[in-house]
């Protein structure tokens, strides 16, 4: 199996999982320490005033959520400064204290940049209810007392702050809790992307770096990458592969599945604690992680061709016209396993092309399609398409 170098130490320094039962007394003292509680504040700031700090570089990241995919269009932003023309309370905004007066986004990232951009002039009012005169207007031309009325307007920032957490693991854990709790309401934010936003770094944008690669866009079916291609392709956006980052967990569940015998939590959580330890990968690590992904993939494309993670249907005795995850997991590790016998392989394409074909036929229980995500059930479809490489190789 091929490692990076911290990858080979990442699980050396596993916590031991808690308890499930603890008595009263353990639970009162837990909660006596403050375990579990967080340390917040309550600001309130005039509109003019908080956007007037957003052009301050060290003050708000908002980075953290660009990445994430779906947008909000211009009519759901002017229907926000609608809101404030009206005096409609507008939800608070959740902010994490990463240092001193300088904060990171964990909710509301939509409300601050509709509020910046409308400030910016940067789109005109549309799609207006109790307001449609003022259709097509910027900040700077609205009617003067319209101007000075949204000006008095407020919006209010729930902090969470420094105090709340001892170390960067208890930090990132707790801000990966709250993100799920903000958002039970609404567009929920998927796995995927609260993993984007909350392991940011050089392994992370490896992920996003992947899934815009030809060889990989091809094989599950999404167009060529174009910059900009979220504000210009539509179709695209609307897709839930692309909408919800599923593409780059697809590339996550390899990296993350190779250390399957450390798997727990279930799939999403094994995920999350593979991509909390990764984030501290160096760029060495990353970019032999890299090699290993772009490799196995290319050698994978050129066995299976049209037929890569792809199915074989027993019903239909064809293979399927989409791409499966599960069965991508199988594919690439056992692969990347095998890049020493590389050229030997890709001779006998065609024997593994039948073997594969077998193996959905000798398994029609969805082995390979992931009815079950248990640990045993992925070291299973995993250890037989290992097997199954063994024999070719004989």
């Amino acid at each position: 199996m091929p490692l990076s170098q911290s990858e080979l130490t990442m699980w050396s320094s596993d916590p031991d999982e808690r308890p499930a039962w603890a008595d009263d007394r353990a639970i009162n003292e837990r909660y006596v320490r403050g375990e579990g509680r967080i340390v917040i504040e309550s600001n309130r700031e005039k509109l003019p005033g908080f956007v007037n700090q957003l052009k301050d570089p060290n003050y708000m990241d908002l980075r953290p959520f660009y990445q994430r995919r779906p947008r909000w269009d211009v009519r759901t932003q002017s229907l926000l400064i609608e809101s404030f023309i009206m005096n409609i309370p507008v939800p608070p905004v959740f902010l994490y204290e990463r240092d001193f007066n300088s904060y990171e986004v964990m909710d509301g990232q939509q409300r601050i940049t509709a509020i910046r951009d409308f400030y910016a002039n940067s789109f005109k009012l549309r799609g207006l209810e109790t307001w449609p005169e003022l259709n097509g207007r910027t900040y700077l031309t609205l009617p003067e007392k319209l101007r000075a009325g949204i000006d008095r307007r407020s919006i209010t920032s729930i902090v969470l702050l420094k105090e709340s957490t001892e170390s960067e693991e208890e930090a990132s854990l707790l801000r990966e809790t709250v993100f799920d709790r903000l958002n039970t309401g609404g567009i929920k934010l998927e796995r995927q992307e609260i993993r984007n936003a909350l392991y940011r770094g050089a392994f992370n944008e490896m992920l996003n770096d992947i899934t815009r690669m030809d060889d990989f866009r091809e094989v599950w079916g999404m167009p060529r990458w174009v910059e900009g291609e979220i504000e210009t392709n539509p179709t695209l956006v609307a897709d839930p592969f692309f909408a919800k980052m599923m593409d780059s967990e697809v590339v996550l569940r390899f990296f993350a599945l190779r250390h399957v015998d450390h798997y727990r939590r279930g799939m999403q959580g094994f995920l999350d604690l593979y991509m909390r330890r990764a984030a501290k990968f160096n760029d060495s690590d990353v970019a032999e992680l890299r090699e290993i992904y772009v490799r196995t993939l290319s050698f994978a494309k050129e066995i299976y061709s049209e037929h890569l993670f792809r199915p074989y249907s027993a019903e239909r005795t064809s293979w399927e016209a989409k791409p499966h995850r599960a069965f991508q997991d199988a594919v690439m590790i056992g692969l990347s396993e095998r890049l020493a016998d590389e050229t030997m392989l890709k001779q006998r394409s065609s024997q593994i092309l039948e073997a594969t074909k077998q193996l959905f036929l000798s398994h029609p229980d969805g082995t390979f399609t992931g009815r079950g995500n248990t640990k045993q059930d992925i070291k299973d479809r995993i250890n037989l398409y290992r097997k199954m490489l063994e024999e070719v190789l004989k």
